[in-house]
């Protein structure tokens, strides 16, 4: 009973320590300390609407107490709210306040902190907002602020980059075209001239090569027909590894059937056979 009976007071005594302000009051004064309007807010009613100009000033000074007490404290947590209801932006400054409760805020237009949100010709609603790990949160819709409307900000280098891009289009190059059947013939007869000469030439000297199928003839011819065969089977399948490791590999029994056939051919010509 006992024990219930202290958490009971404990609760009692968290719930009348609250938080409220004391004297709140604004001025707003020009670049020269001109004075355009100065008043005190009230907590319930919020004041006609401030307007700031492109070099005027905004002070707000107010006292954080308890409330039952009147003592001034201060908070864990002290925010001015600007919020752009119409937009939904908003931006949230923090606060100093001293250990008596003191706080005093400056908001000059000449040089706005970057808490401020983008603004339209649409006010913002100012509101203040305490927190304490003692004392329940509280918050207070303070005033709407007229303020002059924020340039666009500067496009990002790499903003085009997250914007859909137009579909690629690829371009081909015309087939190409083939040369009258003319002109082929009259180039495929001028490839082909040098044989029908040199056909020509043999049928009328005739050919005389008495000892090409001879048993130390035969295996250079052979071998050499190889060769051509490689180069062949090169332009249509093989690769260049494949045609340099072949043709190695004919090399070496062309070297010597070659040299056979070049003794034997010497040796008929000197009439020793």
């Amino acid at each position: 009973m006992i024990l219930r009976l202290s958490w009971l007071l404990l609760a009692a005594s968290v719930r009348a320590a609250s938080l409220s302000l004391q004297s709140p009051r604004f001025t707003i004064s020009t670049s020269d300390a001109t004075q355009l309007r100065s008043d005190t807010l009230s907590l319930t009613e919020k004041p006609e609407p401030l307007t700031l100009g492109a070099t005027d000033t905004l002070k707000l000074t107010f006292q954080v107490t308890e409330s039952d007490e009147g003592k001034g404290v201060q908070p864990h947590q002290t925010f001015l709210r600007f919020y752009d209801k119409v937009s939904g932006e908003e931006g949230i400054q923090p606060v100093r306040v001293t250990p008596g409760g003191k706080a005093k805020f400056e908001l000059n237009m000449a040089r706005p902190p970057a808490s401020i949100p983008p603004t339209t010709h649409n006010p913002l609603e100012v509101s203040l907002i305490l927190g304490s790990f003692v004392h329940a949160p509280a918050k207070y819709d303070l005033f709407d602020l007229y303020i002059p409307a924020s340039q666009a900000p500067a496009e990002h280098p790499d903003e085009a980059s997250f914007h859909v891009l137009p579909a690629i289009e690829h371009t081909f190059r015309p087939e190409q075209k083939l040369p009258p059947q003319l002109i082929s013939a009259l180039f495929a007869a001028a490839v082909l001239s040098p044989w029908v000469v040199l056909i020509g030439l043999w049928g009328k000297l005739g050919i005389k090569v008495p000892h090409l199928f001879s048993p130390s003839i035969i295996p250079f011819t052979v071998l050499l027909g190889g060769f051509e065969v490689l180069l062949v089977w090169y332009w249509v399948d093989l690769k260049l590894g494949q045609v340099l490791l072949y043709g190695g590999m004919l090399a070496v029994p062309t070297v010597f059937a070659g040299k056979q056939a070049l003794y034997t051919t010497g040796e008929w010509r000197a009439g020793r056979k």
